[in-house]
C-alpha cells in the first residue's frame, strides 16, 4: 500500500467517525480487523492490499490526531473558506481538508505541498473537479498563513528607512 492509499483510508476512517461516533482507536482497530477488512475490496480498490505496520500506526495517529483536534482544524478551515461557512462544506471535503491540515501541522515527514497537492487530488476523486480548486485555496491560505508571523516578526525587528532615528542638529553656541 502506497502513502497516498494510507491518506486515502485515512479519511475514509475520519469521515466514517463522522457518522458513528466511534473512538478513534476503535475505529482504526474495527476497519483494519484481519476478518473484516478483506470484505471491504469491493468499496474501493485502496482495500485490496492492507497497510504496512508503519501506515497503520501513521493511521493510528492522524485518525485520533484529528478527533482530537477536530474543533481547531474546522476553525482553521472556517477562517479561511471566505464566504462559506463550514457546515455548507461537504463533510468528505472537510475531512479531507482537516487531514492535511493536521499533516501540514504535526507530521514533520509529510511536506506541505505534498498534503496540499493529496488533499486536492482526494477532494477531485470523492466531490465535484471544481472542489479540488476550493481545497486548494483554503489550504494554500492556511499553508501561507503559517509563514506569515515570521515575516512579520522580521519586518518588525528591523527598522524600515523611515523609522531610522534622525539626530536632532547640533545647537549653535
Amino acid at each position: 500500500m502506497t502513502r497516498g492509499n494510507a491518506r486515502e483510508l485515512a479519511v475514509h476512517l475520519i469521515y466514517g467517525r463522522e457518522f458513528t461516533g466511534e473512538e478513534p482507536e476503535k475505529v482504526v482497530s474495527t476497519r483494519l480487523d484481519k476478518e473484516y477488512y478483506p470484505q471491504l475490496e469491493t468499496e474501493n480498490e485502496i482495500y485490496a492490499e492492507r497497510p504496512s505496520k508503519a501506515q497503520v500506526r501513521y493511521l493510528d495517529t492522524v485518525v485520533s490526531g484529528v478527533a482530537n483536534r477536530v474543533d481547531m482544524l474546522n476553525e482553521s478551515i472556517q477562517k479561511f473558506s471566505i464566504g462559506w461557512d463550514v457546515s455548507r462544506i461537504s463533510k468528505l471535503t472537510r475531512c479531507i481538508m482537516q487531514l492535511a491540515i493536521y499533516e501540514i501541522l504535526y507530521m514533520e515527514d509529510v511536506p506541505t505541498g505534498v498534503a496540499i497537492s493529496e488533499a486536492v487530488r482526494l477532494a477531485k476523486k470523492y466531490d465535484a473537479p471544481e472542489t479540488g480548486s476550493f481545497v486548494n485555496g483554503i489550504l494554500g491560505s492556511f499553508a501561507r498563513s503559517l509563514n506569515a508571523p515570521a515575516a512579520e516578526e522580521a519586518a518588525a525587528e528591523e527598522p524600515a528607512a523611515e523609522e531610522a532615528p534622525v539626530e536632532a542638529p547640533a545647537e549653535e553656541a
